[in-house]
């Protein structure tokens, strides 16, 4: 039972982190509301919203993939947690550091914000984020690892992986898309000029909370 309630709160997780990720500015959804209004369409924003989802799904699935590659080796299971944590960690106290913003981010033409969302994500750490969570979600599944073979280990780390960054990006997508039609239909131009909020100090604080939270719940 404690098994499957610490999976469950680990899965509220993935889905909160993309809620959180959505209604970030960083994350893009103020771009798709400019595209809109630019080209003074409403497909364009759902056009926008789809590439920055794919460009952030990928970047999930670019940092994933090889933790869970790693997995295989069972009996270093928690040292790599113990690892992705202090990364994560670290890379949050970096960014309440250093202010700034990747300068390459405003090269990339807002007509490939597929690419402008993949390389977004991998700067702020939004693949990292989630590591620790999928990393505690793996350790929830009882597997006989000294008798599964590696490529079913793999095969299984994968698909979890998988499940993750689509479950994230789906309400990084639902939770960015509704704060972005809000604006492009009750709020405007105006808004997005006026009202602009800054998360970077709760987003680098978020990575040392979550970075925190996976050694101190680590068993």
């Amino acid at each position: 039972m404690e098994a499957v309630n610490s999976a469950t709160a680990l899965w509220w997780a993935v889905v909160a982190s993309g809620i959180y990720h959505g209604v970030n500015p960083g994350m893009g959804w103020p771009l798709a509301v400019s595209a809109a209004l630019m080209d003074r369409k409403r497909g364009s924003l759902y056009k926008a919203l789809g590439a920055l989802a794919i460009g952030h799904l990928i970047a999930m699935a670019a940092i994933l993939f090889p933790f869970s590659a790693l997995l295989f080796l069972a009996e270093w299971q928690r040292e790599i947690q113990i690892g992705a944590a202090c990364l994560v960690i670290a890379l949050g106290i970096y960014l309440l550091i250093n202010r700034r913003h990747p300068r390459f981010l405003a090269r990339v033409p807002p007509t490939k914000l597929a690419l402008w969302s993949f390389l977004a994500a991998m700067a702020h750490g939004a693949g990292l984020m989630l590591v620790p969570i999928y990393l505690g979600i793996c350790r929830t599944i009882e597997t006989d690892a000294g008798h599964a073979a590696a490529d079913s280990l793999m095969a299984g780390n994968a698909g979890i992986a998988v499940v993750v960054a689509l479950a994230h990006t789906l309400a990084m997508t639902v939770s960015g898309g509704l704060v972005a039609v809000g604006v492009y239909h009750w709020l405007g131009l105006k808004f997005l000029s006026k009202s602009w909020f800054n998360l970077d100090v709760v987003w680098a604080l978020s990575l040392v909370l979550v970075g925190v939270l996976s050694l101190l719940f680590l068993h």
